[in-house]
Formats: structure tokens, C-alpha cells, sequence
């Protein structure tokens, strides 16, 4: 009876140690093998708004996390001074045409009456009349970048997003390209994980993916969309036209490399929210279709 009660301890003390092998197993395949990386951020493009001409901001239209739409107008700069502009290059516009059609009723009188005006009066008058036909045109193209910069006195949202950070003020006096506004790009919301170099034999362009942001349990399907093509090198430094500089020390515990690969998001359940710069795991599923990786060891 006491040599049966020793065989069932030690077969239950096998069997969990066994279950602890098996756990421990399958946690070193999940994290060491699988290509899974709880190193995952979204991102998103942010596009920089900037005035293309320079003023004083009349009016700001937009508050900051507001989603607008392409084309929105989200702040004014100085209308009223380009409009006076405008105008301006439109009466010398119209003074320059009337010149011009003044000087072309000129020269076809002399030209109509050779005999009497002298040939060199008649080059002048041709020559005043290019002249003035050139002016003319110069007159028009300023007429059209007046109007053309009266439009951009309405600086507009170049791309659907939402509007971040926004600190702007009527009063503020902008130059013309500077950054006002912060704009997320909502289309280019993507997520960037960072695998181990290692796990990269496993993953291929258009492998599905399951994503999970941090603190929601619901899934976030996707795919890969493509791998990064280089990482910098931290051993090595030193520009183009110059030396290698390499590290003359080597550690002998080499932590694995973690290579960029970008996941496109397929779908994104109704109440989950994805916000530039969350943390999200990344599960890359590799595609069955034959193809097998063979691993070397980590060593």
C-alpha cells in the first residue's frame, strides 16, 4: 500500500513538472519563436498646415481634436488687405489695356497713311504698341496672383484628419509657410511593429495580422504591409567620404535586433478608437501555403 502511494506522488510530482515543461514551451514558441511583438505603436502622417501668404489671423474656425474634411477653411488671414490688392491690380490692369487699345488705334492711323507719316514714326508707333501689350500681360498675371492670393487668405484642410494641438489665436501675425496647425491624416493610420530579427523568416508581405491596443481586448484585423528596408547600424559610424568607425569591444549577450514592419489596418471594430501613438501587440498569422523557413539557432 506505502509502494503504491510513493508511485502516485511521483507520477502527479512528473506530471506537473511535465505541465510546467509544457507551459514553459510553449511561452518560449509564443514569445521566442511565433512571430508575435508586444512592441507596436499606431501611427499616423501628420500633416503640417501653414499659411501660403502672410498676415494677420482674422479668424480660427476649428478647435483643437475636431475631425474636418478636406477643403474645411480652418483659419482666415487678412482678407480685407489682399481684396485691396486685388483691386489695385485690376484698375492697373484696366489703365494699361486702355493705353493699349489707344496706342493700337494710333498705329493703325499711320500705317494707314504712309505717305504722309514718316516710316520711322510708324516703327515707333509698332514698337509702343508690343510694348504695351506686354505690359499689359504683366498687368494681368499680377490681376491673377492678387486673386490668387486672396484665395489663400482662406487656408483650408488639404486632407481629411483631425485638427491637433491647436494654439492658435486671431491676431497672431503668420509668415507664409510656417506652421500653424497640426493635421492627422486619418487615411495613413497604420501600426508599426517592431519584431525581433529573429522572428522576420516568418513573416511575409500580406500575412495577416490580429492587433490588440493595450488595455481593449476586441481585435484589430490587418495585414503586413511591407518591411523595413534597413535599420541604422549603432556599431558603426562615420559619413560618406570618411573611414568606418567600428566598435572595437563585442558583448557576448547580443540582444536581437527589432526590424519596423508596418501593418495596414483592415478593420476596426465600432467602439474601438485608434489614436496615434497608442501601444498596441502585434500577431502576425503566416500563411499555410507549403512554403516552410528553416530557423538556425539563436547562437
Amino acid at each position: 500500500m506505502l509502494h503504491r502511494h510513493n508511485l502516485v506522488r511521483s507520477l502527479a510530482t512528473l506530471l506537473v513538472i511535465l505541465v510546467i515543461l509544457a507551459g514553459i514551451y510553449a511561452l518560449w514558441l509564443r514569445y521566442q519563436v511565433e512571430p508575435v511583438t508586444r512592441d507596436g505603436k499606431v501611427r499616423a502622417d501628420m500633416v503640417p498646415v501653414a499659411a501660403d501668404v502672410a498676415g494677420l489671423v482674422t479668424e480660427v474656425r476649428v478647435a483643437d481634436n475636431q475631425p474636418v474634411r478636406k477643403g474645411d477653411v480652418l483659419f482666415v488671414i487678412d482678407r480685407p488687405r489682399y481684396r485691396l490688392a486685388l483691386e489695385q491690380a485690376e484698375a492697373d490692369l484696366a489703365s494699361r489695356r486702355v493705353a493699349l487699345a489707344q496706342a493700337i488705334r494710333e498705329d493703325r492711323r499711320n500705317r494707314a497713311m504712309p505717305e504722309v507719316i514718316a516710316a520711322e514714326t510708324i516703327e515707333q508707333g509698332r514698337a509702343r504698341v508690343e510694348e504695351l501689350r506686354s505690359a499689359a500681360g504683366q498687368a494681368a498675371a499680377a490681376r491673377d496672383l492678387a486673386r490668387f492670393n486672396l484665395g489663400r487668405t482662406l487656408v483650408r484642410a488639404p486632407v481629411d484628419g483631425v485638427i491637433s494641438n491647436v494654439s492658435l489665436q486671431p491676431g497672431v501675425y503668420l509668415m507664409a509657410g510656417r506652421p500653424a496647425l497640426a493635421l492627422v491624416y486619418n487615411r495613413s493610420m497604420r501600426v508599426e511593429g517592431y519584431f525581433e530579427e529573429t522572428k522576420l523568416p516568418a513573416i511575409r508581405v500580406g500575412d495577416p495580422a490580429s492587433i490588440y491596443l493595450m488595455g481593449v481586448a476586441d481585435e484589430i484585423r490587418g495585414h503586413v504591409q511591407s518591411i523595413a528596408g534597413g535599420v541604422e547600424d549603432r556599431e558603426r559610424v562615420g559619413s560618406d567620404g570618411q573611414l568606418a568607425n567600428v566598435n572595437p569591444t563585442f558583448t557576448w549577450v547580443r540582444l536581437a535586433q527589432r526590424i519596423p514592419v508596418r501593418i495596414a489596418i483592415d478593420r476596426i471594430p465600432a467602439n474601438v478608437r485608434m489614436i496615434p501613438g497608442q501601444t498596441a501587440t502585434v500577431v502576425v498569422h503566416p500563411r499555410d501555403d507549403g512554403r516552410s523557413v528553416h530557423r538556425s539557432l539563436p547562437w
